[in-house]
């Protein structure tokens, strides 16, 4: 069954350097705090496995997607001098895939297209 579903889910994974998992966190906190004010924003949170961080987000479509992108811009230069991006992955369905490929070239995601499922 195709879905109907226009979520756009970003998954990236990173590798904080050593000495900077403290920032690191401090730097979470700054993001989810920007983050909580995105109307287009359905769940955003950090998960831990000592030095490698997952940032679990959901967005309603494509362009809550970009304008989440567009308000962390400045938090994600600082990222940058933390932790190493070493996957980058963004699901959901392919006319919504379609919408991002071309902002997010430079930053060379892996694209998923949702082919089956529900969302409830």
């Amino acid at each position: 069954m195709a879905t109907n579903d226009t979520c756009c889910t970003i998954v990236p994974y990173f590798k904080v350097f050593d000495g900077k998992l403290d920032a690191f966190r401090a730097l979470c906190e700054r993001f989810v705090e920007t983050t909580s004010n995105e109307p287009g924003c359905l769940y955003y949170g950090f998960s831990f496995d000592q030095h490698e961080v997952h940032c679990r987000e959901g967005y309603k479509d494509a362009d809550a997607a970009l304008a989440h992108i567009e308000n962390v811009g400045s938090l994600l230069k600082e990222l940058e001098e933390l932790a190493l991006t070493v996957r980058f992955e963004i699901h959901g369905p392919e006319e919504e895939l379609n919408k991002l490929r071309i902002p997010l070239t430079d930053l060379n995601p892996r694209y998923y297209k949702i082919e089956y499922g529900f969302r409830r």
